[in-house]
């Protein structure tokens, strides 16, 4: 009788060590997905960038410099997507959302461009970008909080070691990004 309560604990325990592993593997999952799912609205955004650039480029020809920050933020924020960490997607994406403001103000000083239902439209799906944007930064924060939740709180953290899974970093706004973009040409 003794044998089989052993082994009824030791199935129990290695039971218990799958669903922990599991559990713990899951989560950090579901993060690298929410990640995965800022890179695609940042790369839908970029992919937008072009279009918007071009329709305020024929009104405004003289405002190369905005221009040329504009591309160089957008290729910052793929190669950022390709291989960098939070960190540094954060810092490009909060680039090239400066560049974007100083696009939108060239914009402001042409009424007929403003009035373009190609730029307006345009204006409508970068704002539905962002939206989406900020929807998946949220995602993956709430993704973060609950693996490091696991990682930090006992039995997971047992476990950790054996699955693989280490805490991750939230997807915060680089430093200034609480002040309003100033706008200088």
């Amino acid at each position: 009788m003794l044998i089989w309560i052993i082994v009824a604990i030791v199935v129990a325990l290695v039971l218990f060590g799958v669903v922990a592993f599991n559990r713990l593997r899951t989560a950090d999952i579901a993060a690298q997905e929410a990640l995965g799912g800022i890179d695609v609205q940042l790369t839908r955004r970029a992919d937008l960038i072009p279009n918007l650039v071009n329709a305020v480029k024929g009104y405004a020809a003289h405002e190369r410099g905005v221009f040329e920050e504009v591309t160089a933020a957008r290729a910052g924020v793929t190669e950022a997507a390709r291989s960098g960490s939070v960190e540094q997607r954060a810092a490009a994406e909060a680039r090239l959302e400066r560049a974007l403001v100083d696009v939108m103000a060239v914009a402001e000083a042409y009424p007929d461009l403003k009035a373009s239902a190609n730029f307006q439209h345009l204006q409508t799906e970068l704002s539905d970008t962002e939206d989406k944007l900020s929807f998946a930064r949220q995602y993956y924060n709430d993704a973060v909080r609950a693996l490091n939740q696991l990682v930090r709180t006992i039995p997971w953290m047992f476990f950790t070691g054996v699955s693989g899974v280490k805490e991750r970093t939230f997807y915060d706004a680089p430093a200034g990004q609480d002040a309003p973009p100033t706008v200088q040409f």
